[in-house]
């Protein structure tokens, strides 16, 4: 499954790909980043392919520039946005070609706080309210995740949580990739005024 993939003895563990990831947002968070492969030599040394360690689904949201909350450079993420991170087959293709071609260590489903898509879910839980067009797919992706009771309830981590959920369930190949210890699937919230993430729990 994996024969296109980097050998994974040249790729940075699950655990080490995650904590590099969270110590980038923690410099950004302190106004300490480092802004590491962003120089002319090494985006020109990418121009024979990538091997990005991560790869992180995250909201389209303008407010939510992944790279930079995560201070991370050329060719170190692989990055899907969606508004509100939802999921459809190009998204879920989209983590399997990181996954399985380009042998990705770690998997970040990234949601944010106030987040419109989800905002957009509660108001359709709360009185019915659609949005136009081919918007109610948005909330199609989100309202199942919602506690329906109380859709205010945890909604943006209940729908980081639905995220990962319908990714693991939807995709033999992510699940392969974690059973197999290659992968580590996880989720976090970005707070837009302190600009730190928050690792939900699964």
């Amino acid at each position: 499954m994996f024969s296109n993939a980097p050998d994974p003895r040249s790729r940075p563990t699950p655990s080490q790909a995650l904590q590099w990831l969270l110590d980038g947002n923690a410099r950004f968070a302190s106004g300490r980043p480092q802004r590491p492969h962003q120089d002319d030599a090494h985006r020109r040394a990418l121009t024979g392919g990538q091997h990005p360690h991560a790869v992180v689904l995250a909201c389209s949201d303008s407010r939510v520039s992944v790279e930079i909350l995560l201070d991370q450079g050329f060719g170190d993420l692989f990055v899907v946005r969606t508004a509100g991170h939802v999921l459809d087959r190009s998204v879920v293709a989209s983590v399997e070609f990181a996954v399985a071609q380009l042998g990705v260590s770690v998997a970040l489903v990234l949601g944010h706080e106030s987040c419109g898509a989800v905002a957009a879910a509660q108001r359709y839980l709360a009185g019915g309210h659609e949005l136009p067009g081919s918007m109610p797919a948005l909330v199609e992706g989100v309202r199942d995740h919602l506690d329906p009771d109380d859709p205010s309830h945890d909604a943006v981590a209940r729908h980081v949580h639905g995220t990962i959920s319908e990714l693991l369930a939807g995709s033999v190949l992510v699940r392969e990739a974690v059973e197999d210890g290659l992968l580590t699937v996880a989720g976090g919230v970005y707070g837009l005024a302190d600009g730190r993430i928050t690792l939900v729990d699964r």
